[in-house]
């Protein structure tokens, strides 16, 4: 491709993101801008063979995206964690056992290589880890649409499901063909949250120094981690790195331009790397997204019922803990089906946090092994 045609559909890729992810806004679809990116750049390149982001596009998506998972955390975040700490626990390691048996399911009974199907099912940002498996070598369009389906799945059916099971259970217990369930809950019984305990307090620094700050600090060690050869190792030291200075000094930032930039380049940077070939392959995705979806369904039920017995949870609470959307997402929805756990939030940071950061890392160990294995 020509210098003049590369400078072309640059702008062209960003456009037709934009546009969609513009329309998908006013549609009021969830994460609409980062769906909508990867759906217009997709188009392009399917029909017109036109979308284009340089390779660099990667590293600085990786920056971001680690940046801003390293300022979701606060101070008081960790301050909640003995309240949390045991939830998370069981969360993160029924999502590991369920990415596991998925990936490894979707590994036997499909096309699909190993390490694409492990990341296929990793409970994490629909483009964060898209980007991270291409970083991994993996079939990153696959990963993109499982992961993509995975999102609609925590977004748009989980939590109606969750609320109309939750209706079900309650009219069956009142008229006595069940018994009443337990409505404690590790924030208080009601589920809002009592004074002092699992609180967020968000932090207020917003300064210029701060984004600088952020950046330059996002960039130096997602480069250190690039060149240490460990998988996402651009992601995972970038994350690493705003987490300790958001911790300890207070002093990290990213205005809301950078994030929305964000999403849409690395819409773009996802979408554009879907082919007409591609598509034609999808089909061979359709198992494998629905043992993805099954497994998801079913962990809700069951570690959901764990963490009401366990932790205190009420049963709705315990369903939406276990929703796999992303933090945000879990708080919108939260308020939809009449939950105000703030632990929950609190959970899911965590949850994103530790799949995005050590889930690929065990993966690649696996592959690795079952690899010299064979």
């Amino acid at each position: 491709m020509s210098s003049q045609l590369i400078l072309f559909n640059i702008p062209l890729t960003l456009l037709a993101g934009g546009v969609f992810g513009g329309i998908f806004i006013l549609l009021r679809i969830p994460n609409g801008l980062r769906i909508g990116a990867m759906t217009g750049a997709a188009l392009l390149n399917v029909l017109f063979n036109a979308a284009y982001m340089p390779s660099p596009t990667k590293f600085m998506v990786q920056v971001i995206a680690g940046a801003l998972i390293g300022c979701t955390m606060e101070k008081s975040d960790v301050k909640c964690l003995p309240q949390v700490v045991k939830p998370t626990f069981i969360m993160v390691g029924t999502f590991l056992a369920l990415n596991l048996a998925a990936g490894f399911l979707i590994h036997l009974v499909s096309p699909v290589d190993l390490l694409t199907a492990l990341l296929c099912a990793v409970p994490g940002g629909v483009t964060d880890i898209p980007i991270i498996a291409a970083d991994m070598g993996a079939d990153t369009p696959k990963v993109a649409l499982a992961q993509l389906a995975r999102y609609i799945l925590g977004v748009g059916i989980f939590p109606p499901m969750i609320f109309a099971y939750d209706n079900l259970r309650l009219k069956m217990e009142e008229r006595g063909k069940l018994p009443a369930a337990p409505e404690a809950s590790i924030s208080g019984g009601n589920g809002a949250a009592p004074e002092g305990i699992l609180r967020r307090v968000k932090s207020t620094v917003k300064s210029p120094q701060a984004f600088a700050c952020t950046l330059a600090l996002a960039l130096g060690a997602g480069f250190l981690g690039g060149l240490t050869g460990i998988p996402a190792g651009t992601f995972l030291f970038s994350t690493t790195a705003v987490l300790i200075l958001r911790l300890c000094f207070d002093f990290a930032y990213l205005p809301p331009w950078v994030k929305k930039s964000a999403l849409l380049i690395s819409g773009c940077y996802i979408g554009g790397g879907i082919s007409m070939e591609d598509v034609r392959g999808f089909r061979l995705l359709a198992l494998p997204i629905i043992i993805i979806i099954a497994g998801y369904i079913i962990n809700c039920f069951i570690t959901g019922k764990i963490l009401s017995r366990l932790c205190g949870f009420n049963r709705k609470e315990g369903m939406l803990t276990t929703t796999p959307a992303g933090a945000s997402d879990i708080a919108l929805s939260s308020a939809d089906i009449g939950v105000e756990n703030t632990g929950i939030i609190i959970i899911q940071i965590f949850r994103a946090l530790i799949a995005m950061t050590v889930f690929p890392q065990i993966i690649n160990l696996l592959v690795i092994i079952v690899t010299e294995g064979t």
